[in-house]
């Protein structure tokens, strides 16, 4: 035992790496639940002593103790808004709302198309993309067989834009949350540097959705006249839960606002909503529908990302990318912002921020704040919008893809692929220029 001990000690930035680069193959692979892959990996990262399995050593915290590797803020963020999240969906009140939007379309197929992509955008910005589709498409299937259309169009539409909008705050897309934790961004700093990039990323690709699709989204007269005229009145199912849901929305959205007055975590104001909705629920309906494998991948992924700094992975990383931009600021912001976006469009981008993350952590300590931040902007934008390239680009993608096949109109990968190599070339385009005239 003590033999292999030595070899990894002399070989730990190797074997490490090693194994981050084995899970990143698997996990793109698809063959093996990647949750499976990310604790596999933790445990082996943890059995070869590249972090250490003990808290305290001769009396003294361990700098390398796993668990210090676990960004519980990413963790019990994400796990109280899905709390939130499902609790505040029972109501119907994201159906209603959906619906009078659609009204005011007066059935016309294109106007829907971009209302829907914006709503999917603006509700993507607050909850995880995930639910957002999961929210959007009962209502797109439905409206696109009441319409006799194929309901392809709106579907690729809601997933690119939900993806958009989750780009624009802390809480919309994993690779925010784990960005805003490993840089120490609040809530508000995401709103001020992202939002109008984001705002103008979105009306472009709605704009080139709606041009590439416009001559197969006509409709009959009478059939748009029958969507003008959605019932409503059934949507929301328990207005007592609306309203609770609609005031911790509003003071869980207050908190993370206001962080930088109260120095109240994200996590804490989540954490406070999501235990106030239980006290009117029975737990264990509610802890059913939250996404433990989610949950689970992150814990195991940051493990396995720990044994790669622990042994100094992630600072030979940092001085590489230095190195290769020769300190230009401007050269390493779009180097960061194309190779995230492009990566993140064929493997999933949790595991790639998380990898980054430390990397632009070790930046900071050498460069400065003022030199890195940027280059924390530019990594949100090339992984959340990275993510629309390839139908695995993003969770929210492949769902769609396969309530779409359910329904019995399937997109194949390289129809997807057609438009979100597209979508993906605008949005990065627009955010190069935007970089570039806002910090450069």
């Amino acid at each position: 035992m003590e033999l292999i001990h030595n070899f990894v000690s002399a070989h730990n930035v190797a074997i490490s790496a090693g194994l981050l680069v084995l899970a990143y193959i698997f996990i793109a692979a698809e063959r093996i639940p990647k949750v499976t892959i990310a604790l596999l990996g933790a445990g082996i990262t943890v059995i070869l002593g590249l972090v250490s399995q003990t808290r305290i050593t001769d009396g003294i915290l361990n700098p390398t103790y796993f668990v210090q590797y676990v960004d519980f803020n990413v963790i019990f963020l994400l796990v109280s808004m899905m709390i939130i999240v499902n609790i505040t969906t029972k109501s119907g009140m994201f159906n209603y709302m959906a619906n009078e939007l659609l009204k005011l379309t007066k059935g016309h197929p294109i106007a829907i198309l971009a209302v829907l992509g914006i709503f999917t955008a603006v509700v993507s910005a607050f909850l995880d993309n995930v639910t957002t589709v999961i929210l959007v498409m009962p209502i797109t299937f439905a409206i696109a067989h009441k319409l006799e259309l194929d309901p392809v169009p709106f579907l690729l539409t809601e997933v690119f834009a939900s993806n958009i909008g989750g780009t624009a705050t802390l809480i919309g897309d994993p690779p925010n949350i784990i960005i805003g934790s490993a840089a120490g961004f609040s809530f508000m700093d995401f709103v001020n540097n992202l939002t109008l990039v984001v705002a103008i990323i979105l009306f472009a690709v709605v704009l080139l959705m709606a041009l590439i699709f416009r001559t197969v989204l006509k409709a009959d007269e009478e059939k748009m006249k029958e969507i003008a005229k959605i019932d409503n009145t059934h949507t929301i199912t328990d207005k007592n839960l609306m309203i609770r849901s609609i005031i911790v929305l509003f003071l869980v959205i207050l908190g993370f606002v206001t962080h930088d007055m109260t120095h109240i975590e994200t996590c804490v104001s989540a954490m406070l909503g999501a235990a106030f909705l239980l006290l009117f629920e029975k737990p264990t309906e509610v802890f059913k529908e939250v996404e433990w494998n989610t949950i689970f991948f992150f814990v195991g992924l940051f493990i396995i990302i720990g044994g790669v700094e622990a042994s100094g992975g992630i600072k030979l990383m940092a001085e590489w990318i230095l190195q290769v931009t020769q300190g230009s600021q401007e050269a390493a912001s779009m180097l960061i912002l194309w190779a995230s976006g492009i990566i993140s469009g064929i493997i999933d981008n949790i595991p790639y921020t998380a990898t980054m993350s430390p990397m632009l952590v070790e930046i900071e300590k050498v460069m400065g704040a003022d030199y890195t931040t940027p280059l924390w902007w530019c990594l949100s934008l090339g992984a959340c919008l990275g993510g629309n390239m390839t139908i695995i680009g993003a969770a929210a993608n492949v769902i769609v893809s396969e309530n779409a096949a359910k329904e019995g109109h399937p997109i194949a990968f390289l129809r997807f692929m057609k438009y979100g190599v597209a979508v993906v070339a605008i949005s990065l385009i627009i955010s190069s220029v935007y970089i570039n005239l806002r910090y450069m």
